[in-house]
């Protein structure tokens, strides 16, 4: 085992060391190039935010300074921090303020109130009021067999129909 960590570069001993503090014994070999791969990205970007802060100071090298706010600034953007344990706790006294829905106690799954269903009716149908539903199919049946009217049945048609009446064909349940 001394042999393979000698054959490894010293970052990648570096992390097989910090996995082992960790308590880690097990893990494919392929989680090491990972973690490396992590870590170079997050100093290249460390470095390149540390290089733009130096050059807006008007600096030609990056120092320490420039890094420490690199890394702040990466550390602020990246992570946040969980509100505090008091305002938790008000948002969730709001929460258990309103009582839970009471239980039905029916059989099999409760389902939820039609109108909150997909299956509820969503559509409307307008009629209108002067007419009886024999003239609205016999004004269908003239629709389907002149699919182009005259002039005058075009005229006609406005007219007939005024104020349009809502009809609503609500599922009925069929009983078991």
């Amino acid at each position: 085992m001394a042999d393979k960590d000698e054959d490894l570069p010293r970052d990648a001993r570096i992390v097989k060391s910090l996995l082992k503090s960790m308590g880690v014994e097990e893990y494919e070999p392929r989680v090491i190039h990972q973690f490396l791969e992590l870590w170079y990205r997050y100093v290249v970007d460390v470095l390149t935010d540390a290089q733009v802060y130096s050059e807006h100071a008007g600096k030609g090298v990056i120092d320490c300074d420039d890094v420490k706010l690199a890394i702040q600034s990466k550390v602020n953007f990246s992570f946040s921090q969980p509100p505090p344990r008091e305002v938790l706790l008000e948002l969730a006294r709001n929460r258990n303020k309103i009582p839970l829905p009471k239980s039905i106690s029916e059989h099999g799954i409760p389902l939820p109130p039609e109108q909150d269903t997909l299956i509820s009716p969503n559509y409307q149908l307008a009629i209108p009021k002067g007419q009886s539903s024999q003239a609205v199919e016999e004004t269908e049946e003239d629709e389907r067999s002149d699919p182009n009217p005259s002039q005058e049945q075009a005229t006609e048609l406005p007219q007939q129909q005024h104020t349009p009446q809502r009809v609503l064909f609500p599922l009925s349940k069929h009983p078991k």
